[in-house]
């Protein structure tokens, strides 16, 4: 009996081990991230509101950030087009890597500006080349840290986040910064690969589902306005900072997360 317990306990182990969600310390007083020592090898073993935080992509992808399918796999003119622009916004793209979205909105904008905003240097160079070379002058290539995009309080139209909030390592202090960077009634749009659909050929921690999205959002005061689903594989999701700049505070500090139910699989 000794013997069989000792296998069985063996094979437990086992198990655990190779599972994405594991057992971890609480949270700190006042921390809003958790840390894991087991976690997914696609994720960085911090957890933010139940969702384990996705490993960036580093400047050594930016060949496959212009892969010549992902218009097709994306469509990006349909969604930029759904943004409705106007000739004067002053928009930032958040992660904006190689600038894939940031040229191709710089035209939608000639009285207006598009700060392509990144955090490492090497994208910077490679963002501040293209400009040269697409002679896009509305586009300035701008320095954030993991943190702050560095932007002006109240300077913005529109953040915009292609594929990239879920690399964020500290979400909550980023969004804040955001938010403090949008004008009163300025917008936050998302591009997410659509968690809920587990066929969509993405890593499961480089996807996020329109209900986690939500509950992130709200932790720093915007509200949501819509989810559209006009794209193949991704939600478009708008969110708007209030209008009155008396009620454009970021929330308080939230309370460590209570561990969240997961979202149950949903085909779209």
């Amino acid at each position: 009996m000794p013997k069989y317990l000792a296998i069985c306990l063996s094979l437990i182990l086992l198990c655990v081990s190779g599972c994405q969600t594991s057992l971890t310390a609480s949270p700190s007083p006042g921390s809003i991230y958790a840390q894991r020592v087991r976690h997914s090898p696609d994720g960085i073993g911090k957890f933010y509101q139940g969702r384990e935080i996705a490993q960036v992509m580093g400047h050594q992808g930016a060949g496959w950030l212009e892969r010549g399918s992902r218009s097709l796999e994306e469509q990006p003119d349909a969604a930029i087009a759904a943004l409705h622009l106007q000739p004067s916004d002053i928009l930032a793209d958040i992660g904006a890597g190689t600038g894939y979205f940031s040229f191709r909105i710089s035209p939608l904008l000639p009285a207006g500006k598009v700060f392509a905003v990144d955090l490492q240097p090497e994208m910077i160079e490679i963002l501040t080349f293209l400009r040269q070379e697409y002679q896009a002058n509305n586009v300035e290539p701008t320095l954030g840290s993991e943190t702050d995009p560095h932007l002006a309080a109240d300077s913005i139209d529109l953040a915009l986040m292609v594929d990239a909030y879920h690399e964020f390592a500290y979400p909550y202090e980023m969004m804040q910064a955001i938010v403090q960077a949008l004008k009163p009634g300025g917008r936050v749009a998302l591009l997410e690969y659509r968690g809920e659909n587990p066929l969509i050929p993405i890593k499961a921690l480089h996807k996020m589902t329109q209900r986690q999205v939500r509950r992130e959002m709200e932790q720093v005061g915007l509200s949501w306005q819509e989810t559209l689903s006009l794209l193949p594989q991704q939600h478009l999701m708008i969110f708007q900072k209030p209008a009155s700049p008396a009620n454009s505070e970021p929330a308080a500090l939230p309370q460590p997360p209570s561990p969240a139910q997961p979202d149950l699989p949903k085909l779209l």
